[in-house]
C-alpha cells in the first residue's frame, strides 16, 4: 500500500503562543525526527504542512510575515515531496493535498505534528472519511495543557488519552514511532 508521512505544523510559530512549554519538547522531538529519517530511508514521500491563519502582519506568529512560519527548531532537516499551506485544523481542506494524494496514488497516511488534539487528529478523522488507511503515530505528536471551561487544568497526556481513544480502531491504527517503521518497510 503506497503510502505518506505528513508532518503537521512543526512550525516555530508555537513557541510564541503563552501555553507553549519546552517539558515535553524534547522527547517529542526525538520521536518526530526518529519518524521522519525512518520514513525518508524508506522512500516514503513526506509532506510537511505548514497552518497560515489570522491577520497578515508581523505580529501575528502564524502569518508568513512574521518569519515565524518555519520548521520548528530542533526538528530534523527534511525535503518534502509537497509542502503546503492551511488555514483550517484539516491538512485536506484547501490545501491541494488531498489532490497530491490522489495523484500519487496514496492510500495510506502515517500523521505526526503539532497540535495532538486539533490538526493532527482532525486531519486524521478528514483522511479515514475520505477512505484513507491511516497511522496516527502517538508518541511524535506533540500537544499542550489547556485550561477548561471551570478553569481548571487538562494536561497535555489527558488530552493525548482522549485524543487517541477515541481515534482507536475508529479513525485509526495508533502506532508508536518504531511500529509506523515496521509497517513502513
Amino acid at each position: 500500500m503506497k503510502t505518506c508521512l505528513i508532518v503537521i505544523d512543526v512550525q516555530e510559530s508555537f513557541r510564541r503562543r503563552p501555553f507553549f512549554t519546552e517539558a515535553l519538547l524534547p522527547a517529542y522531538l526525538a520521536a518526530q525526527n526518529a519518524l521522519i529519517e525512518g520514513a525518508a530511508r524508506a522512500g516514503v514521500p513526506l509532506v510537511r504542512v505548514f497552518h497560515v491563519d489570522g491577520p497578515r502582519t508581523a505580529a501575528n506568529p502564524f502569518a508568513p510575515e512574521s518569519g515565524h512560519v518555519r520548521p520548528l527548531e530542533g526538528l530534523a532537516p527534511f525535503e518534502p515531496a509537497l509542502t503546503v499551506q492551511k488555514s483550517r485544523h484539516s491538512a485536506l481542506i484547501g490545501t491541494g493535498l488531498d489532490v497530491w494524494l490522489v495523484r500519487n496514488g496514496i492510500q495510506r497516511i502515517v500523521i505526526s505534528g503539532i497540535r495532538t488534539e486539533q490538526c493532527c487528529e482532525t486531519t486524521t478523522r478528514h483522511a479515514a472519511d475520505l477512505g484513507y488507511a491511516v497511522d496516527f503515530v502517538t508518541d511524535a505528536t506533540l500537544t499542550f495543557d489547556m485550561r477548561q471551561p471551570d478553569g481548571q487544568t487538562l494536561s497535555a497526556q489527558d488530552i493525548k488519552t482522549r485524543t487517541t481513544t477515541v481515534l482507536q480502531d475508529r479513525f485509526a491504527t495508533l502506532c508508536t514511532v518504531e511500529q509506523a517503521l515496521e509497517r513502513l518497510a
